[in-house]
This record gives structure tokens, sequence and C-alpha cells, in this order.
């Protein structure tokens, strides 16, 4: 049974969603299979590209917010999927050793107009590194159900 409904979420709040840190096998192997593209997959090549090194695809990146987002407020939430991004900008290049930090803030609550069992959460999604520099932020929706009573 959910005990998060979108009743428990408000304005303005800062959810803090854990860390993770990557390896440049795990930087390999994501971009090997979705973002095969030299700067993620030869750290040889890499070296002469313009980010000097090997970097994380912007797509693992997200996909790891995604994972502490599921983890930390998903798992347990009346959660209805999500309408869309609005947003997603990558900022800054991740490398291997990084530790990124996610965090989630929301922005806006709003009951459906059309739906009564369920609200909107729009919220500004963040991951930081360990020197506190953005390396991605988004913006989103989220459909949650609302506590029926």
């Amino acid at each position: 049974m959910a005990t998060t409904h979108f009743e428990d979420f408000t304005n303005g709040q800062v959810i803090e969603l854990g860390s993770v840190t990557l390896t440049e096998e795990a930087i390999i192997d994501f971009a090997t299979q979705f973002d095969p593209q030299s700067f993620h997959i030869d750290p040889v090549a890499a070296v002469d590209s313009s980010f000097g090194g090997l970097i994380a695809s912007g797509w693992h990146t997200g996909s790891l917010w995604m994972r502490l987002y599921a983890d930390t407020v998903l798992d347990g939430a009346d959660s209805r999927g999500s309408p869309g991004m609005e947003q997603l900008r990558w900022w800054a290049p991740v490398r291997p050793g990084d530790t990124l930090t996610g965090t989630i803030t929301v922005i806006e609550t709003t009951p459906s107009s059309k739906d009564p069992t369920r609200g909107t959460i729009l919220t500004e999604g963040a991951m930081t590194n360990q020197d506190g520099v953005v390396v991605m932020s988004m913006r989103s929706r989220g459909l949650f159900g609302r506590r029926m009573t």
C-alpha cells in the first residue's frame, strides 16, 4: 500500500535523493550500450576530445538521477507516471570518480481538474558533483494519487 501521496508534497520542499560515485567501467558500459561516442567509451581517444578525458554520457547522469529518485521518492508512493519532461540541461562534464548527489525541489502542486483521485507535482531536479557544481538540471511533472478519506 502506498504511503506517499499528492498531499505529502509542498511547494518549496527539497528532497535529498542520495549520492552515487561513477567508475570508469560504469561510464564505458553505459555509453557502449546507449551513447557510443569516443569521449564516453575510449579513454585514450577522449584525451584528444574537447573534454580532455573520458566523461559520462548526459543520459547516464539522468538515469542515475532517476534511480535515486525512484529509490527515495517513488518507492512506496502512489506514483501514476509522468506526462513528461519540460527541460533537461547538462551543465558540466561528469568524470570517473565523481560523486553525484541528487535533489528534487517541488515547485508547484496542482490537484487535477479532470480526475479527483490524482494531482500533478512540478519539480526541478538536479545532480551536483562533489565540488558543489551542478552537472545536470531538469524540470518535469509527476502524477501522484490523492489520499482519499
